[in-house]
């Protein structure tokens, strides 16, 4: 394929994401920009979250993975199913019945400002890595397949892509997003649609069996019972994937920032059931793209692995349709994450570090508004380009998951402490335990297996909000 059709291609794209924007920004309004006007339906939210939830990490990482982990990332998916149970039965009662617009307004109702400050900025850390190790990953691709050729460098490929963003959410933001993810879940689903036939076809395999080639082979091995101590022992997963769950989605301004633009409680709990069916089905799908990818990698001796092996193979071995619903998917994927997660750092800077809605008048904030979308463009620009020197040989959601572990644990431990104790905590010592928390996790964890032959892997999730909650504990107030 040519350059020249390559730019269209994306350009195209971009255009309809872009009508989209002017077709749903009437309003400029911060109701619309961090609400949606409340006014989403269930089900257009649903199918859009599936989007955001699997970036272009998932797009990228998970078939990426099956030939050193299998079908081990299924047992932390199946986890999800119960985190998701938590969502839609603990967490999104109380964010309605709060009325919220940031999640984070909770931690100071049952806590204090401390707590939720400190919530707050765990969050907008979370998200800012999260997003732009989403958005390295594809910018990274396109770098390697499109702008190498041109000329153009790393630094001005991140920046064309995060300014692409901004220009389709900088005016009705989440309002814009659901239905703009909408549109790109569908295309990600198609091009793995079309990335199975087509691969399944080269390796003679018809389609009525396709399902059994993969069940069949040694690559889609799910359960991993046989040693505790690896990090792909399925209680392990499972546990850590239910958290996860519960902390990337439940606890993530980003992802219920869609659930709140929901015209009520039910409909926001029928969205996450069904989100919950779906999501699980695709995750499958996905997996089961990247054993048919190991396979003919394997079998035709093409030099292709982790992150490289579907964009190698798209590109140079299957054939230009591939590539093309390839290309399409990856900027969906990708696109889908980052311009929630955009908006998203811009409703909780806004509302949880500058109390916009508490100091200034509805016009001064939406101009505010609008220089804190800028700023967080550009911030996420930087980070995406030091990510460049950083991020070398694991497969990017692997980072991703062991990173939360991180940054989320406290979140996990404030929340969990909230809802299930009655106590109060001494507010001013709040920062100093969510900081503490992490530094020991990860003391622990590197030395977990010569103190404890054992190895955490994403199970470092729970560690950290054990520690937040047991630190929280020790600062009550009797």
């Amino acid at each position: 394929m040519s350059t020249n059709v390559i730019i269209l291609l994306i350009l195209a794209y971009f255009s309809v994401l872009i009508l989209i924007s002017y077709l749903t920004g009437k309003s400029s309004g911060n109701t619309a920009f961090f609400k949606a006007d409340k006014q989403s339906p269930w089900y257009v939210v649903a199918f859009g979250m599936i989007g955001a939830s699997l970036s272009g990490v998932t797009f990228i990482s998970v078939p990426g993975w099956i030939e050193a982990s299998q079908f081990s990332y299924m047992q932390v998916v199946l986890g999800y199913i119960i985190g998701y149970l938590v969502i839609g039965t603990v967490l999104l009662p109380l964010y309605y019945r709060l009325n919220l617009t940031s999640i984070y307004t909770y931690l100071e109702t049952r806590f204090g400002n401390y707590a939720y400050k400190t919530g707050a900025s765990f969050f907008l850390i979370s998200r800012i890595i999260g997003a732009s190790f989403r958005l390295y990953l594809v910018a990274n691709v396109l770098q390697i397949i499109l702008f190498d050729d041109l000329g153009v460098s790393f630094w001005q490929t991140v920046t064309i892509t995060v300014l692409l963003i901004w220009l389709y959410t900088f005016k009705s933001g989440i309002k814009t997003i659901v239905w703009t993810d909408t549109l790109q879940t569908l295309f990600m689903l198609i091009a793995v649609g079309v990335g199975i036939y087509f691969v399944s076809d080269s390796l003679d395999i018809q389609g009525g069996n396709i399902l059994t080639y993969v069940l069949d082979s040694d690559l889609s091995k799910v359960f991993f019972f046989e040693d505790y101590k690896s990090a792909n022992y399925f209680w392990k997963q499972f546990i850590s994937g239910a958290f996860i769950a519960i902390v990337m989605t439940g606890l993530d301004q980003d992802m219920m920032q869609k659930n709140l633009t929901c015209r009520s409680l039910k409909d926001a709990q029928k969205n996450m059931f069904w989100f919950t069916i779906v999501l699980t089905v695709v995750n499958f799908v996905f997996l089961s793209l990247g054993l048919l990818l190991t396979v003919y990698a394997q079998q035709n001796g093409i030099d292709a692995h982790k992150d490289d092996l579907f964009p190698i193979l798209a590109k140079n071995h299957l054939g230009i349709t591939v590539f093309v619903f390839f290309l399409l998917g990856l900027i969906a994927a990708a696109y889908s994450s980052a311009d929630s997660a955009l908006t998203s750092l811009t409703t909780s800077f806004s509302i949880d570090i500058l109390d916009i809605e508490k100091k200034y008048s509805e016009e001064k904030q939406v101009t505010i508004r609008k220089r804190i979308h800028i700023a967080i463009s550009i911030v996420l620009i930087l980070v995406i380009i030091g990510f460049k020197y950083i991020v070398q040989d694991e497969s990017v959601i692997q980072k991703l998951f062991v990173f939360a572990g991180y940054t989320y644990g406290p979140l996990l431990g404030l929340y969990a402490f909230g809802l299930f104790t009655k106590w109060n905590v001494k507010d001013k010592l709040v920062p100093i335990i969510a900081i503490l928390s992490p530094i020991l996790s990860y003391l622990i964890s590197v030395n977990s297996l010569k103190w404890f032959g054992f190895e955490f892997g994403f199970f470092i999730l729970i560690l950290n909000g054990l520690l937040t909650f047991s630190g929280l504990v020790l600062i009550r107030r009797q």
